[in-house]
């Protein structure tokens, strides 16, 4: 889907630069899959009840770079 921001050149960059991909729609992609990722782990830390919840969140993020790195591999 194509939309239009008006965001910061340097901010942009620096996305771009700190995710090491290509493009900056790529980067961008990247962190707000992350930022919804860790706004859905917190919620779910953040209910009360009776279960034990483990924070797995390092080895979820290994998990994604991983992934990451193989399908960086295969384009």
């Amino acid at each position: 889907m194509r939309t239009t921001l008006n965001l910061p050149q340097e901010l942009l960059c620096e996305v771009k630069e700190l995710c090491k991909e290509k493009t900056i729609s790529k980067a961008v992609e990247i962190v707000l899959r992350e930022t919804v990722r860790r706004k859905k782990i917190e919620l779910l830390l953040s209910l009360p009840g009776k279960i034990e919840v483990e924070d797995i969140t390092e080895e979820l993020e290994n998990a994604e770079i991983e992934e990451s790195k193989r399908d960086r591999r295969t384009d």
